[in-house]
């Protein structure tokens, strides 16, 4: 393909990354738009410009998630590449023109989503936030018996490149996991089985931990709902690091208040951001961030996406399968 086209880049850039991009795609013009970073932590930034709709409509390609309302459904964008994984917003029909590629930044968030979810897992098995409540009133005294993740049976929900990172993580710790993907493929090394959504109702209650990091679909809206959240092994652990609408959240509150689960590890929630006087907060077991374990905050996550899209950037020019391009039908990436 010819390289003149136009590429506007949103994410956040710190020097030398604009050059890996532009190597990436000699010949065409770029521009960048200011990014929001947060509290992630960055050295100095290149300068970017308004993101205005004159900007939007400027690009042949995107770098960077693109608020929808910039979108309109432009037949001139013939690429978004996006920096988040999760690809709800523009997989929706009139967003995007109907020959726009989509393509995601799967393969960035595994290292930092599993070692959240983990350090959470492990917080609730040892009741580390029952502790640091206890710290807070100067209690000094035992809050019971313990859980290990060695002999546990952990069921990841999602087999992609975070839940594939968690499975490892519990497998080398000495867990049994079980793996729930939406189709039929080869049993991983980490996992001692892998079954299709088909078999969760069999699956909740042999599970000591469920973990979710599904992607938000309407598929899986809903997919733990009072009767499935019922199911479960009394005395189980939930993560959810998917999508908050995929936990019924009421349900979720009673199963926690009743004691019949343990615990609860969310970095999403239904709804989000969650209201600062819902009971969520205050249910002790309950371990709430606001959809902080991916982002920026690692930095090795933003350099991923960087390589993610430089790489990507060379495919498209060179008319090769784009990675991680999303199947509009389903909201998943395309199997290879």
């Amino acid at each position: 393909m010819e390289q003149n086209k136009n590429i506007l880049v949103t994410i956040p850039l710190e020097p030398g990354q604009g050059e890996l991009l532009r190597a990436a795609a000699p010949g065409c013009a770029f521009r960048f738009a200011q990014a929001s970073v947060g509290k992630a932590s960055f050295g100095e930034l290149l300068p970017g410009e308004p993101l205005t709709q004159e900007l939007a409509d400027w690009a042949d390609i995107c770098l960077g998630n693109l608020p929808a309302k910039f979108l309109h459904g432009s037949e001139k964008l013939l690429w978004l590449q996006t920096n988040s994984a999760g690809v709800e917003e523009y997989v929706r029909p009139g967003v995007l023109g109907g020959n726009t590629l989509l393509t995601n930044a799967t393969g960035a968030y595994g290292l930092a989503i599993s070692e959240y979810m983990l350090g959470v897992l492990l917080e609730l098995l040892k009741k580390l936030e029952l502790y640091r409540d206890a710290q807070k009133q100067g209690t000094w005294e035992s809050q019971g018996s313990v859980g290990s993740v060695y002999g546990a049976t952990v069921l990841v929900l999602g087999m992609g490149d975070i839940g594939g990172e968690f499975g490892q993580r519990c497998k080398a710790l000495g867990a049994r996991v079980i793996g729930v993907r939406r189709s039929k493929r080869p049993c991983p090394d980490y996992a001692d089985e892998v079954h299709t959504l088909e078999d969760l109702d069999e699956l909740l209650p042999q599970a000591d931990v469920v973990a979710v990091t599904l992607p938000g679909t309407e598929a899986t809206r809903g997919l733990l709902g009072r009767e499935r959240i019922a199911r479960m092994k009394d005395g189980a652990v939930l993560l959810n690091v998917g999508r908050g609408y995929i936990v019924d959240t009421e349900a979720l509150c009673d199963a926690l208040e009743s004691g019949k689960l343990a615990g609860a590890g969310l970095d999403v929630t239904d709804p989000e951001p969650l209201p600062a006087d819902h009971r969520l907060w205050r249910i002790p077991t309950a371990v709430v961030t606001p959809h902080v374990s991916g982002f920026y905050h690692l930095k090795e996550t933003h350099r991923r996406i960087v390589k993610i899209m430089a790489e990507n950037l060379k495919r498209f020019f060179a008319g090769e399968p784009l990675k991680n391009q999303v199947d509009f039908s389903t909201g998943y990436r395309k199997l290879p």
